[in-house]
C-alpha cells in the first residue's frame, strides 16, 4: 500500500472518529435529561446543556451540587455519594434539587464508575432525570389511598374483602374493632372467620356463600355474628364480585351491618300485634255478646210490655177482652221476631245471604208504630206523620229494617223528658233527586252531647243503654248499601236519619 493510501485511510478514520465525537456529544446535549461526567476528586468534566441551563453557572464541582439540593434530603444523598465513591459503588438517589431560578424539583440521580485495565476509577458518568411529575403523581396517590383507607374505616358498617376462592383478605377498623381483631395480623384476620357465625346460621351462611363463589352471583343473607364480648347480634350482610375487562372475578367486596335494634323491634311489634290482635278477638267477641243481647232483648221486652198489657185488661172489672186479645196478637208477633232475630244471628255465623224483597217503607213505618203503640201511648208520646205517599218502593231485608225503625223510634221517645208535656216525635218519608229514599226520625228532647261518638259501640249517655242500638242500625243500613246519620236540631232535640238506594228494588 502506498502512503498516499495510507495517509488517506488515516484522515477518514480520524474524520470518522470526529463525526462520531460530534453526533456522542450532539446527542447528549440534546438528552431531555442532565447527562454529567466526574473526576474521581469529584469535579465535574462534562455537563451537558440541559443540565447548564437548569443550574446556570457555577456549578463546577460535588460540593456545588450537593448545595443545591434540598436541606431535608442533603445529609442522605452527601452519605450515599460519599460511600459510592469511596468503594466504587454505582449511586442512585431521589431527591429535590434547586434550579437556577430558585425552585426545587424532584429529580433521580444516578452515577456509575468507569475503571481502567488496573480496575481504578477513572471517571464517574452519570444522569439526573426531573421526575417532578411522578413525584406528584405518587403523593396525588399515597393521599388518595391514605383518603380511601379512612373512608374504608369511617364506613358505617363492617366492610371485608375476598379471594376469588374465598379466602378474607381485608376487613375494615369497624369490622376489626367488631370482631376484636389485630389488623397487623392478616392471618387472624383470615382465620377468626370460621368461628364467627352463630353455630344455628354458620352452615346456611357458607353453603349460600360457597354457591355465590362459585356461581358469580350476588351474596345477600341475614345472619348472627359474634361481637368481641361474646354477644350474637343480627347483622344483614351483602357481597358483589369485582371483575377484570375479560369479566374474570378477581376479588369480592362485601359489607354487614348491625340490624339487631331493628330485629328486636320488629318482634316487640309483632308480639304487639299479637296481643293486639287476641285484645281484639275478645273485644270483637264482646261487641258481638252485647250485639246479640240488644237484638234479643227487644223483641223480649216488647213480649213482657205486651203480657203485662195483656194481663191488666183481663183482670180488670170487667174483664175487656177485645184489648187482652190484642195484646196476645202482639205477643205472638213479638214472638216471631225474636225467632227471626234468632234465625237471622244464626245465618250470620254460617255466612247465609239474607233474603230481601220489596217494600213499602211507608207500610213498614205504620206496623212498626202499630207493634210500639202502648210503649208509645204509656210515656203519652204524640207521633207526627210526614210520610210522602209516593215513594219508589225498595228492596229490603223486612226484619232488619224493623228493627231500625224501632231502635231510632224508641230511642227518640227516651230522650224525651217525661215530664215534659211537648214529647212529639216526627217521622218523615221523601224520595231526594239522587234516587234514595230518606226516614228521618226527629225527637224534642236534649239533642246529642257528643255526636262524633254516638256510633262507637258501647258508648251511651243512659243509665240502662248498652251503647249498641246505634252502631247495629248503622250496620244494618250500610248492607242495604245506604247510610244513617245524626245532627241536632238547630232549637231543640235531635234527629237521626237514614238513606236506602231506590236502584236496589230491581
Amino acid at each position: 500500500m502506498s502512503n498516499d493510501d495510507g495517509l488517506r485511510k488515516d484522515a477518514a478514520f480520524r474524520e470518522h472518529t470526529r463525526n462520531s465525537a460530534e453526533f456522542a456529544l450532539d446527542l447528549l446535549d440534546n438528552v431531555p435529561g442532565h447527562m454529567w461526567s466526574m473526576d474521581p476528586a469529584g469535579r465535574f468534566i462534562y455537563r451537558n446543556r440541559s443540565m447548564d441551563a437548569y443550574f446556570g453557572n457555577g456549578l463546577q464541582d460535588l460540593g456545588a451540587w450537593l448545595e443545591r439540593i434540598h436541606k431535608d434530603d442533603q445529609r442522605f444523598v452527601a452519605t450515599t455519594w460519599r460511600r459510592s465513591m469511596d468503594a466504587g459503588e454505582p449511586f442512585d438517589s431521589a431527591h429535590r434539587l434547586r434550579g437556577a431560578d430558585g425552585a426545587f424539583r424532584w429529580f433521580r440521580a444516578s452515577g456509575r464508575p468507569s475503571r481502567d485495565a488496573h480496575g481504578r476509577v477513572t471517571v464517574w458518568h452519570g444522569q439526573t432525570i426531573d421526575i417532578e411529575h411522578q413525584k406528584k403523581a405518587e403523593e396525588s396517590l399515597r393521599a388518595r389511598s391514605v383518603e380511601l383507607s379512612l373512608l374504608v374505616d369511617m364506613v358505617p358498617s363492617n366492610l371485608w374483602r375476598l379471594t376469588p376462592d374465598g379466602t378474607t383478605t381485608l376487613v375494615n377498623r369497624r369490622m376489626a374493632d367488631y370482631l376484636g381483631l389485630d389488623l397487623s395480623n392478616v392471618s387472624d384476620v383470615a382465620s377468626v372467620m370460621d368461628t364467627i357465625f352463630h353455630p344455628d346460621d354458620a352452615d346456611a351462611v357458607y353453603a349460600e356463600l360457597t354457591r355465590c363463589l362459585a356461581t358469580g352471583e350476588r351474596f345477600s343473607m341475614r345472619y348472627r355474628l359474634l361481637r368481641a364480648d361474646g354477644v350474637y347480634r343480627w347483622m344483614s350482610g351483602r357481597a358483589e364480585p369485582m371483575r377484570d375487562q375479560d369479566g374474570n372475578i378477581v376479588q369480592w367486596f362485601g359489607l354487614c351491618h348491625d340490624i339487631e335494634d331493628q330485629v328486636q323491634t320488629t318482634a316487640a311489634l309483632r308480639r304487639s300485634a299479637e296481643k293486639l290482635a287476641r285484645a281484639t278477638q275478645a273485644a270483637n267477641l264482646s261487641q258481638l255478646s252485647a250485639s246479640i243481647a240488644h237484638e234479643v232483648n227487644q223483641p223480649l221486652a216488647a213480649i213482657a210490655a205486651d203480657a203485662d198489657a195483656c194481663l191488666r185488661w183481663l183482670s180488670a172489672e170487667p174483664a175487656n177482652i177485645e184489648r187482652g186479645k190484642r195484646a196476645a196478637e202482639r205477643i205472638t208477633l213479638d214472638v216471631a221476631a225474636t225467632v227471626e232475630v234468632v234465625s237471622r244471628i244464626r245465618a250470620l255465623f254460617k255466612h247465609q245471604p239474607q233474603s230481601r224483597a220489596v217494600e213499602d217503607v211507608n207500610r213498614l213505618v205504620y206496623e212498626v208504630l202499630d207493634l210500639m203503640s202502648d210503649e208509645i201511648a204509656a210515656t203519652t208520646t204524640r207521633i207526627d206523620l210526614v210520610l210522602d205517599q209516593h215513594l219508589p218502593k225498595v228492596a229490603l231485608d223486612r226484619v232488619q229494617v224493623q228493627q231500625v225503625l224501632v231502635n231510632l223510634i224508641r230511642n227518640g221517645i227516651q230522650a224525651m223528658d217525661t215530664t215534659n208535656p211537648l214529647r212529639s216525635l216526627k217521622i218523615v218519608s221523601s224520595h231526594d233527586h239522587l234516587d234514595t229514599i230518606r226516614i228521618s226520625v226527629e225527637d224534642t228532647g236534649s239533642g246529642f252531647k257528643d255526636p262524633e261518638r254516638v256510633f262507637e259501640p258501647f258508648f251511651t249517655t243512659k243509665g240502662n243503654g248498652m251503647g249498641m242500638g246505634l252502631p247495629i242500625c248503622r250496620s244494618i243500613v250500610e248492607a242495604h248499601g245506604g247510610k244513617l246519620w245524626v245532627a241536632n236540631n238547630e232549637t231543640l232535640g235531635a234527629t237521626v236519619t237514614f238513606a236506602l238506594p231506590v236502584a236496589s228494588a230491581t
